[in-house]
């Protein structure tokens, strides 16, 4: 004869409290003792109650008869509690075989009822450049799971409420029994009847039909910090899908990507520009705005001029990287009557006095000219 649920036997809910159970085993403990009770079977009923107390009173048993039934009371059924962490270490190992035989072994299974965080979501933000530099505001939109408003996620039809499972009584899991080479042993598969809920619902929500989350269109403000790149992310916590069981939502990872720009290239916070000069003096372009630099004497191509300040913002810190301003050199080849007298009539503007020595740039332009004839 198939022994009787220990949570009938007592006539409490799968998830009554220990001072429940401690009631119901004191008020029918007195109903049916022999010395009370002197009717057939009372004394069989006593002993059913006592067994069935004994295992729910104690939080590693209740545990334990929760996940597996009552194999877990067996003395000969080892895989109840023993097998499940000792041989975590080994990957592909002996853990492996004892899933296989066990059913994943004791102790790893969890409530099916329990709170749990619901999945994150990932969303791709492209910006350009200077709004990668600068940041900005954005309201963006997409579609998330959230909780079904008729039923606040019970998934049962309003007026209505899921009962627990008549099969697995809410543990999700039933025990079922099979042939391994250690013998006959009892391992877990997914309750047939709530499909591992450890809940049944016989009316369902007509907008979610049972699932108690729908399918909306969801929009949130996103600031976007100065100075984020390429391939960064931002996480926005609780954006993400809805949990389940009143556990909280998942998050929402915004993930940048960040368009080239013409004519900068870029570093973490430092930002390269290369500058063509043809005099002392440039206008370099900055994402800041344009700035003068002035170029010395005798400065050669591939020269390298620091910027400070002028580059993209620091995510962690206060202040902005630099700008390096690459130098190439422009020299005027093939000069006519006219293109010397302009580079004399720039010299004299700028201020220079042309003198014959080698070092001055004007006559080794004049010098390149002369020998070109």
């Amino acid at each position: 004869m198939a022994k009787r649920d220990y949570y009938d036997i007592l006539g409490v809910a799968k998830d009554a409290t220990d001072d429940e159970i401690k009631k119901a085993y004191r008020k029918l403990s007195k109903k049916f003792h022999p010395d009370i009770n002197k009717e057939a079977g009372a004394e069989d009923k006593f002993k059913e109650l006592a067994e069935a107390y004994e295992v729910l009173s104690d939080g590693n048993k209740r545990a334990a008869y929760d996940q597996y039934g009552h194999a877990s009371t067996d003395p000969n059924f080892g895989a109840g509690g023993g097998y499940g962490g000792g041989f975590g270490g080994f990957s592909g190992g002996f853990e492996d075989i004892f899933d296989s035989f066990f059913g994943g072994g004791g102790g790893r299974g969890r409530n099916p009822n329990a709170p749990r965080q619901g999945s994150d979501l990932q969303y791709r933000i492209h910006l350009t450049f200077e709004e990668a530099i600068f940041g900005k505001k954005e309201t963006i939109r997409y579609k998330r799971d959230e909780e079904c408003k008729t039923c606040s996620g019970s998934g049962a039809k309003p007026g209505t409420q899921p009962k627990t499972c008549s099969k697995c009584h809410g543990s999700g899991a039933i025990g079922v029994e099979r042939n391994t080479p250690f013998g006959r042993v009892m391992t877990q598969a997914v309750c047939d009847v709530c499909g591992g809920t450890g809940k049944e619902i016989t009316d369902k929500c007509t907008t979610c039909h049972g699932h108690g989350h729908v399918e909306t269109d969801h929009s949130v403000a996103v600031t976007i910090p100065p100075g984020v790149d390429d391939g960064q992310q931002m996480r926005l916590n609780g954006q993400g899908e809805v949990g389940s069981n009143g556990g909280p939502y998942g998050d929402l990872y915004v993930v940048f990507q960040v368009e080239p720009s013409d004519i900068f290239d870029r570093e973490g916070t430092e930002i390269h520009y290369t500058q063509a000069a043809l005099g002392d003096e440039v206008e370099v372009p900055t994402v800041h705005g344009k700035v003068k630099l002035k170029i010395p004497a005798g400065t050669q191509t591939g020269t390298s001029f620091r910027l400070k300040g002028k580059g993209a913002p620091r995510l962690r810190g206060t202040g902005n990287g630099d700008q390096h301003v690459k130098v190439t050199v422009v020299t005027p080849k093939n000069l006519n009557e006219k293109q010397r007298e302009a580079i004399r009539a720039f010299a004299t503007a700028g201020g220079d006095t042309l003198v014959e020595d080698e070092s001055n740039f004007f006559d080794k332009v004049k010098d390149a000219f002369k020998n070109k004839k």
